[in-house]
């Protein structure tokens, strides 16, 4: 296998999902690109999934953790707060943290998947 087993963090409150992998890529996307729509792009998602995410979390948190100008191309564009900067990092510690405490069972683990596990089936449960 080349590559290993690794733990995705998903921060839910209840069965609200307020933050995940999806979120933090689509967060460092606005940052590199300057735009929704570029982010969109760039993560191979519709330009209306990216704002849907981008709506949630701007109401699931204490303020925007993306503010948007409105314009057309080369006229508007979006960049991440600070509060969204923050979110980020502290989401990215936390995998970081998780990681590292997971490390030796993740190890174990991979030593008992298949050197050629087969795709998953669309809809499997994890």
């Amino acid at each position: 296998m080349t590559t290993a087993p690794r733990i995705r963090i998903r921060v839910q409150l209840g069965d609200l999902p307020l933050f995940g992998p999806g979120k933090a890529a689509l967060l460092g996307a606005i940052a590199e690109a300057g735009s929704i729509a570029g982010a969109a792009r760039t993560l191979g998602m519709s330009y209306r999934r990216a704002w849907l995410l981008v709506d949630s979390m701007n109401r699931n948190f204490t303020g925007p953790l993306v503010t948007a100008s409105p314009g057309g191309r080369g006229v508007g564009g979006a960049r991440v707060t600070e509060l969204g900067r923050r979110v980020l990092a502290a989401y990215q510690a936390v995998e970081a943290d998780a990681a590292r405490a997971a490390g030796r069972s993740l190890a174990d683990l991979q030593t008992m998947i298949a050197a050629d596990p087969g795709p998953s089936v669309a809809g499997e449960p994890e």
